[in-house]
């Protein structure tokens, strides 16, 4: 997007006075107008016009995709309920249900129902929120005060008055890291609607407000919530899921010489692990410069719990007169939104009143058929049953497990495109050898009940289920994490995918995967989580092809897991099986070994030579 600078607003202001006096309309003014204009008929049949089917308050959102996925507000769906009445500027109300939901960051994604089969919805793509700079020209959408009784979306213009801007929590655990500050007008209504650059671009949704008291008249100063932060999230709204941010782990603080210095820290905590410590200087994370508590949260806030992400600390020796450099990747905590939900009680936003009530049953355009009024005082979900029900499904820890059973089966797809497991026999003999950091001659027998290894001269044996197995056991050989329960977890996820893990099997959204285990080795994945016995586990599958890459088998959940990196497939018996496999644990390369067979037994052959 082209940057405006304050020296280009004067001289747009000067050009624009030229031309009053003398008629003429200078080339870069109409060229600006003509820019502006092209971008709002480009965007404003996505925005969403957001009501409440019981006249649940009601808000803003804009369409992302053609199969009608939309953003809002998690403050704008909460007292709209899962299911709501959506407006377009095409006149026409549809129905739609929730999808997922964040809400610390304070986003909803919802999903439009077609009218007519797979008739595409109007949408807008997403843009580069890092690429905004202050003064850069932004349009702002959405529904205020519920006027759009016609659904077209009434249009601001302003400026963006400030970039990653941090403003602490709100009235309930409402956080807005990163955002972006504009002074384009927006009010109660507008929340959750998009904010575009010239382009037509979605950078933000817009959400919060300063407001002057008495009129509820926004004072200029808007708050959007950066879309690459929501970017990152995308994934498990798009599953379903009920969004856990971030957190380190420790608590930090600016020292009397402007360092970033940690305080505290959780013995317990990734980060800890990894080696931070309390007087450890923080000089970049996520490979944004450190310098203050302010760009810290802000840093903190965009991504999501589980992520791992590169930390480079300095540590200072007064007693040695010496200071070190440290690059980690950190695995990152959860704030625990699911109990805070359960504890706290919503309530107003200061500074933002709440959004006001639907005002009567829109109205639809000629040749529509009319809608007949609903009692806000009832729950007509339950009297009339919206259209949209079907594509809900209640599970805890879930904001509708309806889509996350589809972006499961989604990536089980893939999972069968590799061959049909479900016939190997009692065991799955792999040899090879590790050629790295050490050769050694490597066997392994994969059975249901049992599995035996052989590494050089030592020889290890696991009865994964076995009640009471001890915990150095399941983490043999050493130093590997439990690559033997690494190995037993993979057969089981190829041989029964979703039925074999009678804990827990669901879809993770994005993450990302270091192949190598190294900062730059990052590849953008999806995620399938699952629990079975004591083994807690993760699939990546490459976002750009859904080629499963990896897999990380945890023996306790806050303990380092056995990290697999997945490479060279090649034919095996009609399945795909990788001939390159990469094992690291705590930070650290236990192998690379490459395999020479993978010996896939039928059912009817139980017999095997032991490793």
């Amino acid at each position: 997007m082209k940057a405006w600078t304050f020296a280009t607003l004067s001289a747009t202001v000067l050009l624009t006075a030229l031309a009053a006096r003398t008629g003429a309309v200078p080339p870069v003014i109409a060229e600006a107008e003509a820019r502006r204009l092209a971008a709002i008929e480009k965007v404003r049949g996505s925005v969403v016009a957001i009501f409440g089917r019981g006249g649940g308050g009601g808000g803003s959102g804009v369409l992302i995709s053609p199969d009608g996925y939309a953003l809002t507000n998690f403050h704008v769906v909460q007292p709209a309920g899962k299911f709501m009445k959506c407006g377009l500027a095409d006149g026409v109300l549809y129905d739609a249900v929730l999808v997922g939901l964040d809400p610390v960051g304070d986003v909803a994604l919802i999903k439009l129902l077609p009218q007519e089969p797979n008739k595409p919805f109007p949408f807008a793509a997403m843009g580069d929120s890092d690429k905004v700079r202050i003064g850069d020209w932004v349009l702002a959408m959405g529904n205020p005060f519920l006027l759009a009784t016609d659904f077209t979306p009434t249009i601001t213009y302003g400026l963006v008055s400030g970039v990653n801007r941090y403003q602490y929590p709100a009235g309930t655990i409402l956080e807005y890291t990163d955002c972006i500050q504009i002074d384009a007008s927006i009010n109660p209504g507008n929340s959750g609607g998009p904010l575009f650059n010239l382009d037509g671009e979605i950078i933000g949704i817009n959400g919060r407000g300063s407001f002057e008291k008495r009129g509820r008249v926004n004072s200029g100063v808007g708050y959007a919530i950066s879309i690459n932060q929501i970017k990152n999230f995308l994934g498990h709204l798009k599953g379903g899921l009920l969004v856990d941010h971030a957190t380190l782990g420790a608590v930090v603080r600016t020292d009397e010489e402007g360092r970033l210095v940690v305080r505290q820290i959780l013995e317990s905590s990734d980060a800890h692990r990894r080696g931070l410590d309390v007087d450890d200087e923080l000089v970049s994370f996520a490979g944004r410069p450190m310098t203050s508590v302010n760009q810290f949260k802000n840093v903190l806030g965009i991504y999501p719990k589980g992520w791992r992400l590169p930390l480079v600390y300095r540590r200072t020796d007064e007693e040695r007169n010496t200071t070190t450099t440290h690059q980690v990747l950190v695995r990152l905590l959860g704030v625990g939104v699911d109990r805070q939900l359960e504890e706290r009680q919503p309530r107003p936003i200061p500074g933002q009143p709440p959004e006001p009530p639907q005002p009567g049953q829109p109205r639809r355009p000629p040749g529509q058929p009319p809608t007949p009024p609903e009692d806000a005082e009832d729950k007509p979900e339950e009297k009339a049953p919206s259209p949209a029900a079907k594509f809900y499904e209640e599970k805890k820890g879930f904001a509708n497990y309806y889509f996350n059973r589809l972006e499961r089966d989604r990536l089980m797809a893939e999972v069968k495109k590799l061959g049909d497991f479900s016939g190997v026999g009692e065991a799955w003999r792999i040899e090879g050898e590790r050629v790295q950091p050490v050769k050694d001659a490597f066997a392994a027998v994969v059975r249901q009940g049992q599995v035996r290894l052989t590494l050089g001269e030592q020889e290890y044996a696991l009865e994964p289920l076995k009640p009471g197995e001890s915990l150095t056991n399941l983490r043999e050989p050493r130093d590997s994490g439990g690559l033997m329960a690494a190995l037993y977890v993979w057969r089981r996820f190829l041989e029964k995918g979703p039925e074999g893990f009678e804990i827990d099997f669901h879809y993770g959204g994005y993450e990302p995967f270091y192949s190598d285990g190294t900062a730059p080795s990052r590849v953008d994945c999806e995620v399938l989580v699952a629990e079975h016995g004591p083994f807690y586990a993760k699939w990546y599958f490459r976002r750009t092809d859904g080629q499963l890459i990896g897999m990380e088998t945890y023996t306790e959940k806050d303990h380092d897991p056995c990290e697999i990196t997945f490479s060279d497939y090649r034919d095996v018996d009609g399945r795909k099986l990788p001939h390159r496999l990469e094992v690291r644990h705590a930070g650290k390369d236990f192998g690379i070994f490459v395999i020479k067979s993978h010996d896939l037994k039928t059912a009817s052959d139980s017999k095997e030579k032991q490793p």
